[in-house]
């Protein structure tokens, strides 16, 4: 199996939930602003508990989500539909592998399709369905410390992951 190239890698300290719903919104900025970035992919690893639902949450209420943001762990994924403020509309799927554990599941429930169609996609323990899974173009691994900060690792393996990460350093900035 062979990885692919990692073109750019950031380290991101967030001391507190506050800091990762900053970044979030940094993204979804890059994200809504940048059409050509609406179609990323986007993976999040660590351990049961460092956070990677609450960006995610952060994340789909940065780009418009109302109402009550589901965990995918049961139904695997949980697809949104986020106006753009110019009568377009984003297509967000989120999914959460944790429980996955057969390969077949993917051609079974249409993730292929899914990932194909147009879309920005947010994966939490994607490693558990590698194999099936198209490149990503960023990987955050969140990393919780003794003192309840993060230690997140950004990772770009693609123009537009780089794209992500240097519109999300500017609106930080």
């Amino acid at each position: 199996m062979t990885h692919p190239t990692i073109l750019e890698t950031q380290s991101l300290p967030w001391p507190d939930e506050a800091a990762c719903g900053r970044f979030a919104f940094a993204l979804a900025h890059a994200i809504t602003t940048h059409p050509a970035l609406q179609d990323a992919r986007l993976e999040l690893d660590g351990p049961l508990g460092a956070g990677k639902t609450t960006f995610v949450r952060h994340l789909l209420r940065a780009l418009g989500a109302t109402g009550r943001i589901k965990s995918p762990t049961y139904a695997v994924v949980e697809p949104y539909s986020l106006p753009l403020g110019n009568g377009q509309s984003l297509a967000v799927s989120h999914f959460d592998f944790y429980r996955f554990d057969d390969p077949r599941e993917w051609a079974d429930a249409g993730f292929r399709e899914v990932y194909a169609a147009p879309g920005l996609k947010i994966a939490e323990w994607a490693s558990r369905a590698a194999p099936q899974l198209p490149p990503p173009d960023l990987v955050l691994t969140i990393e919780p410390m003794a003192d309840e900060h993060r230690e997140v690792r950004a990772e770009a393996f693609s123009k537009a992951g780089q794209q992500l990460l240097a519109a999300a350093a500017k609106e930080l900035a």
